[in-house]
């Protein structure tokens, strides 16, 4: 059976649009399922790079735990056969919580490393399915900041087969623009 790590990063709870788009998104695919609720994680810091940047047969017990919920997203992050990240569009980026996990799952030697032609990302092919809801700004417009970062950051770890379903205009018109979503779901290979 496929797995299935989706991710949820809106700070709406139970109003969020992309929530719903990604459990749509996961009900269509089939599958087992993790969900990740990326607006209860910490930043990182300066400790939490100190530690990331210690090579790991030399960490304290201290920079070990500093990584251990990072090394946890990793390993889901590996163990999954699928992605499905819920984007919304806030201030024209990425929101505060899907950065922070972006940032712990982002480590050298872990999910990409350097080499003398370039960065290499260190995590298996998987197909990645992005939920975008936005109230005015079209996806892949100048003014979505949020969806080529995604795919610049995700690329580098490796990860390049991604598909958006976008809800777009949701503050003009709510229900038309998740029933536009909610067709390419229905149209998504499973």
């Amino acid at each position: 059976m496929t797995s299935i790590l989706r991710i949820d990063s809106s700070i709406k709870g139970d109003a969020s649009i992309t929530r719903r788009l990604t459990a749509k998104i996961t009900d269509h695919l089939g599958g087992d399922v993790s969900v990740r609720d990326t607006t209860k994680l910490p930043l990182i810091d300066g400790n939490w790079i100190g530690a990331a940047y210690t090579p790991a047969d030399q960490r304290s017990e201290a920079q070990k735990e500093q990584l251990a919920l990072s090394d946890a997203l990793i390993a889901e992050l590996k163990a999954a056969d699928t992605l499905v990240i819920g984007m919304p569009l806030y201030n024209f980026g990425v929101t505060g919580p899907l950065k922070a996990w972006i940032d712990m799952i982002c480590r050298v030697g872990e999910t990409f490393r350097y080499t003398e032609s370039g960065p290499e990302g260190l995590v298996a092919p998987k197909r990645v399915f992005i939920a975008y809801a936005a109230g005015g700004v079209p996806h892949g417009s100048g003014f979505d900041h949020a969806s080529g970062y995604l795919r610049q950051v995700l690329g580098f770890i490796g990860l390049t087969d991604l598909t958006f379903v976008a809800a777009e205009g949701v503050a003009v018109d709510e229900a038309v623009a998740i029933a536009k979503a909610e067709e390419q779901i229905a149209g998504l290979a499973a």
